[in-house]
């Protein structure tokens, strides 16, 4: 990562992109460079103009999903509570039914 750093700093200093120069880049930020990722990105750069790259974004930005609206949500919740209350009692009332049963 350290070694696109470099090039891009070569870059915008109009400087050429070789691997000596992001060599001695990651050298001079006290980096120990490694010759064959650096080997790499120089062979990858040189397939591709920098220039238009960095002007083409690499993910279009996503549509913020909507959001849910609370109040139908809460009134879903409190109608779900409702029903389940409403089961507990009339297992309750059953279970004590069942007690006083002959």
């Amino acid at each position: 990562m350290e070694s696109v750093y470099a090039a891009m700093l070569l870059y915008s200093a109009g400087k050429e992109i070789t691997e000596d120069k992001i060599q001695g880049v990651l050298k001079a930020a006290g980096i120990t460079p490694d010759p064959i990722r650096v080997k790499s990105l120089v062979a990858a750069i040189s397939e591709i103009d920098i220039a238009e790259a960095i002007k083409t974004p690499l993910f279009a930005a996503a549509a913020p999903a909507p959001a849910p609206a609370p109040a139908e949500e809460k009134k879903k919740e409190e109608k779900k509570e409702e029903k389940k209350e409403e089961k507990k009692e009339e297992e309750n009332l059953q279970g004590l039914a069942a007690l006083f049963q002959p």
